[in-house]
């Protein structure tokens, strides 16, 4: 009996536990089925991530430019007031994440209308820096309508065409959708003279209009017919001289040649290829860029990226595209498994926005598209870029709780 006893105890005790175990599958299973309590923290650790590889590069491209500039010879400047915004915002956009994006969709309307007049106004109260009057100053505080108003964007367009349904398909609606996206990024090239923000607003409402309509064909021809209009108006504008023409034209020829203008236009894009072409593979290491100590002006902003590649290397440079891919992934990811066309809608518009933000910053960074002012998210310098980026990944997150798997 004492045999048997010992035998029986272990599987006594162990019953118990094997109940347990199961018991709480079951219930960890209900609850994923019931999509309670999902998040993915797979966005979140890549903006995370992204943001701290951000103020890293921050603080190697402007701890020169911060001594030299300050009075009491920190380096800090840059770095200190971007770490500050960027962990608000980051609480923002946690904020963002915990609510319903159904609610939110309920301020889209009013987030736009908001979003016209402060572009409006910038016209008339607009501080002009660096040639460019995009800042809207109150008191200590300045932030940029234009990307208020790409959030505006994202949020409008897809509640507009949830409203429209099925009628989305006719040509009418189609024009009445592009007409409240062509309003805003009109109003971002007019009244603050931006036409590459504009262009991503555009660009963001055509490929939702294209995403949500249920013929793809017409789009095609559209965009075929476009192309070969883009392709003759480059072969007029080459052929056009640069010398007192429009600037925008100076910057197709200084795309074409810069080192014909390595003085003038082409000075920034020919120094920034010298860091690109000076890094190798693996860079000349984390701190030792040389082009940053004046060479390329504000190159904590648009052109960052030549930075990562001079220190970085080609190395360093893939492992910030890869970043993106899988930022972009998951986002599609979300966008897919969304649980309505609004959540979709909405995860597809931060998707665009990104990708094409990042394609074009590189792009113009290369020098393979002509030079436009287009920051690289969550990288370059900018208190409201990262404040709107965040409120866009809280968007995401916020659609990605209410997924359901089944």
């Amino acid at each position: 009996m004492a045999v048997r006893s010992e035998h029986l105890t272990p599987v006594r005790r162990k019953a118990p536990t094997a109940r347990k175990k199961g018991q709480t599958i079951k219930k960890l299973r209900r609850m994923i089925a019931a999509g309670q309590d999902y998040y993915d923290y797979n966005l979140l650790a890549v903006v995370i991530l992204l943001t701290s590889f951000g103020l890293i590069m921050l603080y190697s491209a402007t701890a020169y430019k911060s001594m030299i500039n300050s009075e009491t010879q920190s380096t800090m400047s840059y770095f200190g007031k971007q770490t500050l915004i960027s962990i608000a915002a980051l609480g923002i956009g946690f904020f963002v994440s915990r609510l319903d994006y159904h609610y939110l969709a309920r301020f889209a309307a009013p987030l736009y209308e908001a979003s016209l007049v402060l572009l409006f106004l910038t016209r008339f109260i607009g501080r002009e820096v660096n040639g460019a009057k995009r800042w809207i100053y109150i008191g200590p505080i300045s932030f940029q309508p234009a990307e208020m108003a790409k959030l505006a964007v994202i949020l409008f367009i897809p509640v507009l065409i949830v409203k429209i349904g099925k009628y989305i398909e006719r040509w009418k609606s189609v024009f009445i959708v592009l007409g409240f996206g062509g309003l805003t990024a009109g109003f971002t090239y007019i009244f603050t003279q931006n036409l590459s923000t504009a262009t991503i607003i555009l660009g963001i409402v055509v490929a939702l209009i294209f995403i949500a309509h249920p013929k793809t064909a017409p789009f095609l021809k559209v965009g075929a017919a476009g192309l070969v209009l883009l392709a003759i108006l480059l072969v007029v504008l080459i052929n056009m001289s640069g010398d007192g023409g429009s600037f925008r034209i100076q910057r197709i020829q200084t795309w074409l040649h810069p080192e014909a203008q390595a003085g003038d236009n082409g000075y920034q894009i020919l120094q920034a290829l010298y860091a690109i072409g000076s890094g190798g593979f693996f860079g000349k290491g984390l701190g030792n860029s040389t082009q940053k100590l004046g060479a390329i002006p504000e190159a904590q902003n648009d052109m960052i990226f030549s930075i990562i590649c001079e220190e970085l290397g080609v190395f360093g440079a893939a492992i910030v595209i890869l970043l993106f891919v899988f930022m972009l992934y998951r986002l599609a990811m979300i966008a897919q498994n969304a649980p309505d066309l609004l959540g979709s809608l909405i995860a597809s518009g931060i998707f665009i926005h990104i990708a094409l933000q990042v394609v074009l910053n590189i792009a113009v960074v290369t020098n393979s598209i002509p030079t436009t002012g287009i920051t690289l998210p969550f990288v370059s310098y900018g208190g409201t870029s990262i404040v709107f980026l965040m409120v866009e990944m809280g968007l995401a997150l916020s659609v990605s709780r209410q997924i359901r798997f089944r």
